[in-house]
């Protein structure tokens, strides 16, 4: 087990933290939007959701103000299946535990990384017999688990990144990153000279799918004769697999490459193929140089906040939370030094467009009107424009 520590990180750089202003309530509910999480229980490390499942939509606040100062001590402890690293899914999971451990004088953490599956059981009874009050697990291979555990430990709370499981005591969130994906591609749809996409994806389930689709969707916005080329890796970390179908991709004309790779290799490999680099979970900027167009990222924090205080006020309650742009939990990243003022321009009208309910992602697809549960679980074919079919699983 790793010992607690107390650092403090420089505020997220995300255009989609704006959308945290003027919200108000508590944690575990789902964020507004038109219906995206980690990996499946064998895969690897990190990736964004379950392959079943829906999430219930409740209007609940999402700010995390602490004015009342009437907060009891928590323990909360954070689990990360892969080592920590410098950019990635961990790294964004653990960046905000160590955001909001440095606001709340009330708050203590600990983390464990690179826990398997296998060994997530043995590691939260640690951290039961310890006394801790919630156990955060990061990764989808940790629903069973976490599921199977629960009903042992009443007075523990337990809360799971991604899957689709819920118990009195287990909570369940996300985050819609496919909304942030939409806002990449309509950077990418105005970037691209050959109107070739590329895309490295991890695992053809719905929440990769959904993604792809939405990056492509966005793109489609402003340039309709843009089309995508998809490489499957079949691993969430693989840099070498990951290079190989990077180089694939630009040599069959590609010069927009986005991925679903927990690494900066696909943004690295892009750039020395000069194709413009995108890439998730948090900014890679410095893998893409000149080439990086930007990052849908994960604000984590804007989720742990109102969750550990309703902890701390005894209002915590089981749910399902799948926030959106508005929620502050997903965003975009800074764009690179050299992508046009005015494509950003066009970026940030669209996420407000998003945000007020003006847009949706899937509008004029065929996938317009579909149900949060058929986002979340369902979604197996691709939006036109990309080309191919989706592989069974």
């Amino acid at each position: 087990m790793s010992d607690k520590t107390r650092s403090r990180r420089d505020a997220i750089k995300a255009i989609g933290a704006a959308g945290m202003a003027g919200l108000t309530g508590l944690a575990g509910c789902s964020g507004s939007g038109d219906g995206d999480g980690t990996d499946t229980p064998d895969s690897g490390a990190d990736g964004d959701s379950g392959e079943d499942g829906g999430m219930e939509e409740t209007d609940t606040d999402m700010s995390g103000t602490d004015s009342s100062g009437d907060m009891s001590e928590v323990d909360a402890a954070f689990i990360y299946q892969a080592e920590v690293g410098e950019v990635g899914w961990d790294r964004a999971h653990e960046d905000a535990r160590q955001m909001v451990e440095d606001e709340y004088d009330w708050l203590n953490t600990e983390f464990s990384e690179a826990v398997s599956a296998g060994d997530v059981t043995q590691v939260m009874e640690q951290y039961i017999d310890d006394g801790f009050d919630v156990i955060f697990g990061t990764t989808f291979g940790y629903m069973d688990p976490m599921y199977q555990l629960a009903p042992d430990y009443p007075d523990t709370i337990f809360e799971h990144c991604s899957g689709f499981q819920t118990r009195e005591n287990m909570g369940r969130y996300f985050g819609r990153l496919y909304q942030s994906r939409f806002l990449c591609g309509v950077a990418a749809g105005h970037l691209t000279e050959t109107n070739t996409l590329g895309y490295t994806a991890a695992f053809p389930i719905p929440e990769v799918i959904r993604q792809i689709n939405a990056f492509v969707q966005g793109a489609k916005t402003v340039n309709p004769d843009v089309e995508a080329n998809v490489r499957w890796i079949n691993a969430w970390l693989d840099p070498p697999a990951v290079t190989q179908a990077v180089n694939a991709l630009t040599s069959d004309g590609a010069d927009v490459i986005n991925n679903h790779n927990t690494s900066p290799a696909a943004v690295r490999t892009a750039a020395e193929n000069e194709a413009w680099a995108f890439t998730y979970t948090t900014s890679m900027a410095e893998a893409g140089g000149d080439w990086y167009g930007s990052s849908a990222t994960f604000n984590w924090e804007a989720q742990y906040r109102p969750t550990l205080e309703a902890i701390s006020r005894g209002e915590w309650e089981s749910d399902a939370f799948w926030g959106g742009l508005d929620s502050g939990v997903v965003g975009i990243d800074d764009f690179g030094p050299e992508v046009p003022d005015d494509v950003v321009s066009d970026v940030e009208t669209k996420m407000d467009e998003l945000m007020n309910g003006d847009r949706t992602v899937w509008q004029g697809t065929q996938f317009e009107g579909e149900s949060d549960s058929f986002f979340f679980g369902e979604m197996q074919s691709y939006v036109e424009g990309v080309n191919g079919e989706v592989p069974s699983n």
